[in-house]
This record gives C-alpha cells, structure tokens and sequence, in this order.
C-alpha cells in the first residue's frame, strides 16, 4: 500500500522560511515523479513545484519560483519542499502527490496517482 506522509507545515510571520517534509512508502519510486501542491478555501488544486525521483530536474510554478525548492533524498525515501520568503497568499494545506513520468501535463494533478493528506500552511502579515 502505497503512503504518502507530509509533515512540518505550522503557523509563521510574513517572510519566515518552513520545510515540509514528504515520507513515501509501499513501492520503488524510480519512474516517477515527485510533486507538491497547494490548495487553499475556494480554490482549486494548485500545483507549486515537481522533482523527478532519479534526475537531478525540478520545476516550478511561478508564483514560487526563487523562494521554493523541491529535493529528495532517496534513501530516506523523503521529498522536501523549502519555502523562504513566505507570503500571506501561500497560505493553504500543502500536498504531496506522486506519479508515473508519462504523457500529460506535470501541472495538473490528473497525472497524479497517490496523494498525502496534507498539511496546514499558515503566514500571518
């Protein structure tokens, strides 16, 4: 049975830093790709960064592009996801997903197969 487990989301000021963490667990991962999204009250499902399990390559919403960044250490079978320079707008439960690598867009999360539970991220200005 495959889980996804986020962790470390919390309450913070405007401009602080926080670092979720993601446990995956009940299958090899190598094919797939790793993502976080966000979703907050009223909106729809947004994607905010993606990292390949095997490769060294990342990719970011713009929204967060040079405040985010997305790793993983395969050992731990763990995916992180660094925020800085938080904003009262990235409010919203942040979760991971995981998905084989094939056609569509990384961007959506039809792609996906397995979802975490999420995670509350809160910044208050």
């Amino acid at each position: 049975q495959v889980q996804l487990v986020e962790s470390g989301g919390g309450l913070v000021q405007a401009g602080d830093s926080l670092s979720l963490s993601c446990v995956a667990s009940g299958r090899t991962f190598s094919g797939y790709r790793m993502a976080w999204f966000r979703q907050a009250p009223g909106n729809e499902r947004e994607f905010v960064a993606r990292i390949n399990w095997n490769l060294p390559s990342t990719y970011y919403a713009d929204s967060v592009k040079g405040r985010f960044s997305i790793s993983n250490d395969k050992a731990k079978n763990t995916v992180y996801l660094q925020m800085n320079s938080l904003k009262p707008e990235d409010t919203a439960v942040y979760y991971c997903a995981s998905g084989p690598i094939i056609g569509g867009s990384e961007r959506s999360p039809e792609v996906y197969t397995y979802w975490g539970q999420g995670t509350q991220v809160t910044v208050s200005s």
